[in-house]
């Protein structure tokens, strides 16, 4: 019993310098008014074809990083700077989540006093990153079609603290059983504020929704 005691108040331990980091990292971003979007969605969901759309609608207004988080490879780093934007690759080597003081080694690298907004691609799974504060600006979660609208049930915490939900392959609703309407109630419960954006990465219907929202608040952080 006392060694779970003190397995508990390790783990709030970490949790809660992990909290320091990140607040300090969301000060020093809005002082060099850049925006930093936290990026999270299970394995295949379209976090990279999600930047990549992005990027394209984007890239001529404002300058733009990208941290890729993998626990392994590369690719989506060579895939991204393909697209003509800075790109970091942060592999965790083993960690299912990424964390504040990760990040911060990846700031560094990317010199955020000369970008307007960063993405970072986190670890692919709707359990850990949910629970490690990133400093990120705002954070969106992707749910696609294939998956399933029963997530909010199976995943409370990531759909408690994402500010957006990206319903992604929407070109695909004709194929799988998917109800948008128990996903909103379900997730009013667990956040009623929460934005929805239903769009499809792969033919670019509602993508501009997306954009419109980013560009929104990457606007109001430089006012």
């Amino acid at each position: 019993m006392n060694d779970e005691i003190r397995l508990i108040e390790v783990k709030e331990d970490i949790l809660a310098d992990n909290n320091t980091v990140a607040a300090q990292l969301r000060e020093e971003l809005l002082q060099s008014k850049t925006f930093m979007l936290n990026l999270m969605a299970s394995p295949g969901a379209g976090k990279t074809s999600l930047i990549l759309r992005t990027i394209d609608a984007l890239k001529s207004d404002y300058r733009i990083g990208v941290i890729e988080a993998d626990i392994d490879s590369i690719v989506d780093s060579e895939t991204v700077i393909k697209h003509g934007v800075k790109a970091v690759q942060l592999r965790t080597g083993g960690f299912c989540h990424v964390d504040a003081t990760m990040v911060s080694q990846c700031l560094d690298a990317l010199e955020v006093d000369e970008l307007d907004l960063i993405i970072l691609e986190n670890v692919g799974n709707l359990v850990c990153p949910a629970e490690f504060d990133t400093g990120a600006t705002k954070k969106a979660m992707i749910l696609s079609v294939p998956e399933g609208d029963d997530k909010p049930l199976k995943y409370p915490l990531m759909f408690s603290i994402s500010d957006v939900l990206v319903i992604n392959k929407m070109d695909a609703m004709g194929i799988f059983e998917f109800d948008i309407k128990a996903v909103k109630n379900r997730i009013q419960p667990l956040n009623p504020h929460m934005k929805m954006i239903p769009l499809s990465c792969k033919n670019g219907d509602g993508v501009d929704e997306w954009v419109h929202w980013l560009r929104r608040e990457i606007e109001d952080i430089k006012n």
